[in-house]
């Protein structure tokens, strides 16, 4: 990123995790909301990347996408979002000054290897475990520490600076108030994370800077999906047992008595293990990677991975239907 680009953490609005546990929020100065303009490259533009792309783009940045290689429902959303093609992966990096990563977990290694070389900074805000963010880190040549490599004159570093990154909540809504409180929050670790967090001032996404280097901002993600998602899994778990041994509607009227709006939370996971499932399964993994990693176990969250697996990836589906799929029924039974 140019030097002309650096933004003030405290004075771009960006909200601190570091000082005495608080959150403290400014509002942008009027300086900052000039600040030069910077070019990104996203790969690549899934429902998620896209909306945080459009941000960016409303912001006035030139945000680039890939359309080599993409399907079609990619390039509408690379369209709405008001990206511009730069064609090939190569020639996205040779333009970009940052590159974010937003997409399924099991990809984040690969796409971070496509743009090896890529001096700039790297940004990986993908669900992915503490261990597999450092190995990120490495793919684009930033080392697993954060601190500088010998070997790219000029600059000390053989690679790309390395943000680590986890989005939490939905997709940001174009037109979104900045600071509502479902906003989309952005959580960053590393060096430069700061600076990053500045090219979202002002935007729907809410910046988090947290205390610590690469993988500390993948580590909060961890632990807020390990119980977001992890517990989706679970309730589908234990009324796919109670179907399968012949107690289901018995379960469903204790819950109705003792967890009222359980069976509806379990209709709402079955839809949405529909139609993320098959994300959710590797971004379980990652959380058991993540688990096993701090000495905790991480069996459960194998057995979510292996739920969401089990899931039929219709993008659509009823809780009949996902139930089915868990329990290995027939249609015709």
């Amino acid at each position: 990123m140019r030097a002309s680009g650096t933004t003030d953490l405290r004075a771009s609005g960006t909200t601190d995790l570091r000082a005495s546990g608080t959150i403290e929020r400014s509002a942008p100065r009027e300086a900052d909301k000039q600040m030069s303009r910077t070019i990104l490259g996203l790969l690549h533009p899934g429902e998620m990347g896209a909306a945080v792309g459009r941000c960016l783009t409303d912001r006035g940045h030139t945000v680039l996408w890939v359309s080599q290689g993409r399907s079609p429902a990619t390039a509408e959303r690379a369209a709405a979002a008001a990206l511009t093609d730069a064609g090939t992966v190569a020639e996205l990096a040779r333009r970009a000054e940052v590159v974010l990563s937003v997409c399924p977990p099991r990809a984040a290694r690969s796409v971070a290897e496509s743009v090896r070389g890529f001096g700039g900074v790297y940004v990986d805000a993908n669900a992915i475990s503490p261990q597999s963010a450092r190995s990120v880190a490495r793919a684009v040549g930033a080392g697993g520490t954060g601190e500088p490599e010998a070997g790219r004159s000029g600059t000390g570093r053989s690679g790309a600076v390395f943000v680590d990154g986890g989005i939490i909540g939905p997709p940001p809504r174009p037109g979104g108030t900045p600071g509502a409180p479902d906003e989309t929050r952005l959580y960053l670790s590393g060096e430069r994370a700061a600076e990053i967090a500045g090219l979202f001032a002002g935007t729907p996404v809410g910046t988090r800077i947290v205390d610590g280097d690469i993988g500390a901002a993948s580590a909060v993600k961890m632990a807020y999906a390990a119980w977001t998602k992890g517990t989706a899994a679970l309730v589908l778990a234990a009324r796919a047992l109670a179907r399968a041994t012949g107690v289901e509607e018995t379960l469903l009227a204790e819950w109705a008595l003792s967890q009222p709006g359980l069976a509806g939370r379990s209709g709402r996971a079955a839809e949405s293990a529909a139609a993320k499932g098959w994300r959710w399964d590797a971004e379980m993994t990652e959380i058991a990677a993540s688990m096993t990693g701090a000495g905790l176990p991480g069996g459960f969250h194998l057995a979510a991975a292996e739920i969401f697996r089990r899931v039929p990836r219709a993008g659509s589906a009823t809780v009949e239907q996902v139930l089915a799929a868990l329990t290995g029924e027939r249609p015709d039974q």
